[in-house]
């Protein structure tokens, strides 16, 4: 009785929600999320505490400020999270044929029970990098949790910021602006599968594109969509499990780069013996083999092995050890040529020499044209030198927000990119780009986490955060500020010394500043698989949101060149993350 009391409270007044379980069910996910699950749980490690953070790197259209909605569904699909026998035995048929069976009974178990939300109210103001959810729990669930939670928040804050726009210009919401908005769900289906075939075109016939934008889609039906739509239109796969369950797309995935910043390289493997792929033979420690393969690698390209991370190293080992024949490389999670490639290489042949094949790698930033060209070469040389013939046709993978421009420069007919992942150019059409939330891990087992790619933009803030909005004397916000959760909260009338944000870490002068009032931007709404705080009506919503906007400096709510709204971090926050930094410059 108390179960569906809470569910019931989650409607909106006078709305039914008919298809609620079918638009947010347990596989509206990338498959790269269950195969890194596997990893997970096949390393010992699918209950250690993390904490993931959900936030956007630069406000929509050219704004300096967005509002935070969609928190009304993610609690509901937090609440109903379960994964039914039909969605396992459909998960057994796409993973690999060897994963282990125990890993399907472990699923049987999974839900939200030991997962807390914090987050910012609906409809408050929201700024760059400032979470608009922080997610904490066991590490494969709140992992497996991320595409769905984006695709629940990016269309949801969408659809209010192109609302609150079009209020802005006409001093009100308008009709025209509510039946344009349905033309276009209308009209989807064909746009998708238009721009994917404009897409096809571009690439070629021998280019494989995957669909991968279920993240940055237009809520769950958009993403379904899409998934669906463009593979009509000629892409060849999806990322969206859901859409291979219901609608027979081919589905396909790698990994991302929190899987491979989870790990340190201090762990100690769960299991690290691989049998031959023939059978024959005894195990051998992968772990071990691979070490010992890194040294040729790196005299082979004139390299150190201390360059590269060992973190990095043991991510791969622990992807291997769940999927020795499909084994898959992220490169670019620190530097590809001196720690990336390097370290898949090792791996790679240390299961070519237990009769395995590696399948492929990834980019997901920097220029990803040359850098294939440069790792098919090192491939090609590594070929040569070690007797490995198949290692010169490993499949090179590229993403990072490749849009027509871009996607006719890789097609070109010298590129050795065999596969590109397109998201938003292909679910969203140019004039309505997602706002483009990121799912990132700060967190695990108590310790701050953070990537340290070369692309700074693309860089993340460590540690577990509380963040404070701070007023002026005439009520109206001046800064957000970041600041580690441990730390005491600041206090109007009391000086504070703040660093403007800069996820570089780079060098920057700090500011001093006395807050009028502030507040407490980050509540708990769901703790240990319970909403613990009422999530507020609609009309309620929409009353914060014109609240917040009325306060909101002229200057900020410009649509066209406005001031930018300054984020900053504390005292504390700030050494952290130069500290991080130097030691990643100094090396593992």
């Amino acid at each position: 009785m108390e179960k569906a009391q809470a569910k019931l409270e989650l409607q909106p007044e006078g709305e039914q929600d008919p298809e609620a379980e079918a638009a947010a069910r347990a596989l509206l996910t990338d498959l790269y999320q269950f195969t890194m699950a596997v990893a997970y749980w096949r390393a010992g490690r699918a209950r250690e505490p993390a904490e993931f953070e959900l936030f956007f790197r630069r406000c929509p259209f050219g704004s300096s400020f967005a509002l935070a909605a969609g928190l009304r569904d993610c609690m509901r699909f937090l609440r109903t999270f379960r994964l039914r026998p039909a969605d396992i035995k459909y998960l057994a048929s796409v993973l690999p044929p060897d994963t282990d069976p125990e890993f399907f009974e472990y699923l049987q178990g999974l839900d939200c029970s030991g997962v807390t939300i914090r987050a910012q109210p609906e409809g408050s103001l929201a700024f760059a990098h400032v979470p608009l959810l922080c997610v904490s729990g066991p590490l494969l669930l709140v992992q497996i949790l991320e595409t769905p939670l984006l695709c629940l928040i990016n269309y949801a804050r969408w659809g209010l910021r192109r609302r609150t726009r079009a209020s802005l210009r006409a001093g009100g919401p308008g009709e025209s602006g509510r039946h344009a908005a349905h033309s276009r769900f209308l009209a989807s289906s064909s746009l998708v599968a238009t721009n994917a075939a404009r897409l096809r075109l571009i690439a070629g016939p021998e280019k494989r594109l995957l669909e991968m934008g279920l993240r940055r889609a237009q809520g769950p039906d958009g993403g379904l969509t899409a998934s669906t739509y463009s593979y009509l239109g000629g892409f060849d796969s999806s990322s969206n499990v859901l859409a291979g369950q219901l609608r027979g797309v081919p589905v396909a995935g790698t990994l991302a780069h929190s899987f491979v910043t989870s790990f340190s390289g201090s762990e100690q493997p769960h299991a690290p013996m691989l049998a031959p792929a023939s059978g024959q033979g005894l195990p051998r420690d992968l772990s071990t083999l691979a070490k010992s393969w890194l040294g040729k690698v790196c005299e082979c390209l004139g390299l150190r092995a201390e360059e590269t991370h060992p973190g990095e190293r043991a991510a791969f080992v622990a992807y291997a050890l769940a999927f020795p024949k499909a084994f898959q490389g992220l490169l670019d999670s620190y530097s590809v040529m001196r720690s990336g490639l390097p370290n898949f290489l090792a791996v790679a042949l240390a299961l070519a020499e237990l009769g395995y094949r590696a399948v492929g790698v990834r980019l997901d930033s920097g220029d990803l044209l040359q850098q294939a060209w440069e790792i098919r070469s090192i491939f090609r040389k590594c070929a040569s030198r070690f007797q490995v013939p198949w290692l010169e046709a490993v499949s090179i993978a590229v993403s990072n927000n490749i849009d027509e421009k871009v996607l006719t420069r890789l097609a070109r007919k010298d590129s050795e990119v065999n596969l590109i992942g397109i998201g938003t150019s292909v679910v969203t059409c140019p004039l309505q780009p997602s706002l483009g939330c990121v799912y990132k891990l700060v967190s695990v087992r108590g310790q701050p986490c953070r990537k340290l790619t070369e692309d700074s933009e693309k860089q993340t803030l460590p540690g577990t955060k509380a963040a404070f909005r701070l007023y002026d004397p005439e009520g109206a916000p001046i800064l957000d500020l970041l600041q580690l959760e441990e730390e005491p909260a600041p206090r109007a009338g009391q000086e504070l010394r703040v660093w403007p944000l800069d996820v570089s870490g780079g060098d920057c002068r700090s500011l001093t500043l006395t807050p009028a009032s502030l507040e407490p931007l980050l509540r708990v709404y769901f703790h240990l698989g319970q909403v613990c705080e009422p999530i507020p009506s609609l009309a309620e919503s929409r009353t914060l949101a014109q609240k917040s906007l009325g306060c909101l400096s002229p200057s900020h709510k410009r649509l066209e060149h406005p001031e930018p709204y300054q984020v900053a971090l504390s005292e504390k926050l700030h050494a952290l993350l130069k500290g991080l930094v130097q030691s990643n410059q100094e090396g593992p």
